[in-house]
């Protein structure tokens, strides 16, 4: 087992980058643990309710990195990820021998494991820990979090995780957590054609699509996206759990891993265009449940309420 102060509040000290949509509650759960935080977000004032409790500001990723001994980040591409671990002021360039990266976005597998292997060439363990269930789940500590990376860093980070998720598994060496997570992303892409599709053919059919979403989601068909977002989409209450122009880019990831593998995924693909029509149509900032004014629009109607 390698050797690490006890995780504790008196013991540690906890560095965060990215306190968007998600983030800032993830954060906000293992700062009311009381555990001392340093924070860095792109725009400062993203992170003032944290700073407000108590977060110390600081100037770049090298910083946060530089007065941490577990540091997470979650932002938003592949390019952010690259940017705050591999620039400049980068967090690689302030990690102190036998300190922990986290990186909790949705990300590439390769880069994953390049972050592994950059971070171990300092004496620093990197491990890859995407997360799934919205801004409900973030909120609630609800996530499930998919992580990979040397498994007894993994378990030495358990009570951290804890904090954020309820179903935590560890999936394997570095990558395997961004693998996993595109297998989510599969599932969730191609189920919301059908959630969509669902309701569309309720709404034309003349049935009360909340009775709809109750008599289906208890049975064989229920899922979470009919149980949660499914009344959203009723309510037209598009606001982002997570954002479509996010999701487009994780799509896109996984076709790209399809592609290296020499893996059809016609349903997937099929996703994919529905959503970049989508941000064609300039609804990129909403909720990935925004499928639905897509295909509401490939049907000249529009599922109002009555």
């Amino acid at each position: 087992m390698t050797s690490f102060p006890e995780i504790s509040p008196n013991s540690i000290r906890v560095g965060w980058i990215g306190t968007g949509v998600m983030g800032k509650y993830m954060c906000k759960h293992v700062q009311d643990a009381s555990y001392k935080i340093s924070v860095h977000n792109r725009t400062r004032s993203k992170a003032e309710e944290l700073l407000a409790k108590g977060a110390t500001w600081a100037q770049s990723p090298r910083e946060v990195a530089k007065e941490s001994d577990v540091t997470f980040t979650i932002v938003g591409y592949p390019k952010d990820v690259y940017d705050v671990y591999f620039g400049e002021y980068g967090i690689l360039a302030g990690a102190k021998g036998n300190s922990i990266v986290v990186d909790m976005t949705t990300s590439q597998p390769s880069l994953a494991r390049e972050i592994y292997q950059k971070a171990k060439e300092k004496g620093v363990y990197a491990v890859d820990a995407p997360v799934s269930g919205g801004d409900v789940g973030a909120r609630e500590a609800k996530l499930s979090i998919m992580i990979g990376g040397d498994k007894d860093v993994v378990e030495y980070l358990h009570p951290l995780f804890q904090l954020m998720g309820k179903n935590i598994t560890y999936m394997g060496p570095a990558g395997a957590g961004q693998h996993t997570k595109m297998c989510n992303q599969i599932l969730v892409a191609t189920t919301m054609i059908g959630v969509v599709e669902t309701l569309l053919y309720g709404y034309k059919a003349g049935l009360d699509l909340d009775e709809v979403i109750s008599a289906i989601g208890a049975g064989a068909a229920g899922c979470w996206s009919i149980n949660n977002l499914g009344p959203r989409i009723v309510n037209r209450n598009f606001d982002p759990g997570f954002l479509v122009e996010h999701f487009v880019k994780d799509m896109g990831i996984a076709l790209e891993e399809a592609r290296r593998m020499s893996l059809a995924l016609p349903g997937l693909a099929l996703a994919h265009q529905l959503y970049v029509a989508l941000i064609a149509q300039g609804k990129g900032k909403l909720g990935t449940h925004a499928l639905a004014l897509a295909l509401e629009q490939l049907n000249n109607l529009e599922m109002k309420k009555q």
